[in-house]
Formats: C-alpha cells, sequence, structure tokens
C-alpha cells in the first residue's frame, strides 16, 4: 500500500532488524557494440509486486529482443528469482542476480531490456552487459535501509476515528484512510512495534475496532 497521509518515519533506520534496498525507481542505458542495454530497477514489496514490475517492463518494451528479470523480496520463505528471457543459461539473469546479492539488497526488482545490434557478444560479454547495467541502474538509485513491516487494516465506526487518526500519527507507522460506512485504516509499522500499536488501538477504543490482516 502507498505510504502517504504518514504520521511517523518508517523510511531510512539503523536498527538490527533493518535490511538494505533502493528508495524509488531508477534506470540505465548504454550500448555495447549495437545492441542497446535498458536497466531498470525498482523497490517492491512482495512476489507479486515484484512480477507486476517485471510485466510492467515487458508490456512497455515488448518490442525488444530480451526483457531479463532478477529480483531479491524479503518472503516467507526469502525469495530469489531470475531468468535469462531467451539469452544463453546463465549469462543474463544469474549476473544479476549476483549484484543484487552481493550489495545485500533485498526488496528489488530488476528488468534489463535488451535490443539487439546485430554482433553477438558471446556469453563473457552478456554476463558483463548484464551486469553492468544491473550496477548502473542501482547506482542511479539512492540506497537506504528500512525495518521488515507489518500491515493491516483497522476499520472504526466515526466516533472513535479521531482517536485512532491521533495514535497513528503519534507512532512510527504509515497510513491511508478510507472514510466510507466506517473509517478504515490501511496501515503500515514495523514489525517490532505492530503488537504494541495494536494494543494501544483496541485500549483507546475499548475493543470497537476491526483489524485484517493485509
Amino acid at each position: 500500500m502507498p505510504d502517504t497521509d504518514a504520521g511517523g518515519g518508517a523510511g531510512d533506520d539503523t536498527t538490527a532488524d533493518a535490511y538494505a534496498t533502493i528508495a524509488g525507481q531508477a534506470t540505465s542505458h548504454f550500448t555495447v557494440q549495437g545492441s542497446e542495454f535498458i536497466g531498470h530497477a525498482a523497490p517492491v514489496e512482495t512476489i507479486e509486486s515484484a512480477e507486476s514490475f517485471v510485466d510492467l517492463i515487458r508490456d512497455e518494451y515488448a518490442d525488444a529482443t530480451h526483457n531479463v528479470p532478477a529480483y531479491r523480496v524479503r518472503a516467507d520463505p526469502f525469495r530469489e528469482y531470475a531468468s535469462d528471457d531467451g539469452e544463453p543459461s546463465g549469462s543474463a539473469g544469474k549476473p544479476m542476480l549476483s549484484v543484487l546479492a552481493g550489495r545485500d539488497l533485498e526488496n528489488v526488482c530488476v528488468v534489463v531490456t535488451r535490443y539487439f545490434g546485430g554482433t553477438e557478444l558471446g556469453v563473457g560479454g552478456l554476463v558483463r552487459a548484464y551486469s553492468k547495467a544491473t550496477k548502473d541502474a542501482l547506482n542511479a538509485a539512492e540506497t537506504i535501509r528500512r525495518r521488515p513491516q507489518m500491515r493491516f487494516r483497522a476499520i472504526v465506526g466515526y466516533d472513535d476515528s479521531g482517536t485512532v487518526r491521533g495514535i497513528l500519527e503519534s507512532e512510527d507507522a504509515t497510513f491511508e484512510a478510507d472514510y466510507g460506512a466506517r473509517v478504515s485504516f490501511d496501515v503500515s509499522v514495523p514489525v517490532a512495534a505492530a503488537e504494541g500499536l495494536l494494543d494501544r488501538l483496541r485500549s483507546a477504543t475499548s475493543d470497537r475496532i476491526d483489524v485484517d490482516d493485509r
């Protein structure tokens, strides 16, 4: 969910449970012996969002010769994925994944688009090109540290909505509020602080709150 309407800082963090990722999307571009390489990097929160980013690039660059993906996502279990997308085995996706792992980046997806220029680069040349495209895209992005987040939806009546908003604004949480028949707060909070926040919300509303995992 978007981290908007925020009442706390859930961005950079240096605590022990924090992990390295990138702050936003970035791109790179260069040409090798006529072949054009475009690197696309994006922060992602789930396997589904990583796959959605891959699909987005493939749709946008549908005329490209290859759109090679690689991502590392904090999931249960931890997920690493790469595909060569038609390039020789081990020449594209694996080197890209190695760059991500070498920088210890998590919740990051990279797709490298290649337009073939007519000259074969060989496996070694491809490894260097796909690695460079990945490194350049990551270098163009800001590397930050984040804490693992828990996401949930809290639903209350209007009488309790001000209390809930006030608590969320005072905590290390980000949220979006939707004012319908009742008020729904889509909340993201560091895992270490989640239990205490939920206890506080239930106590403040005398348990007049419905909580759903996201």
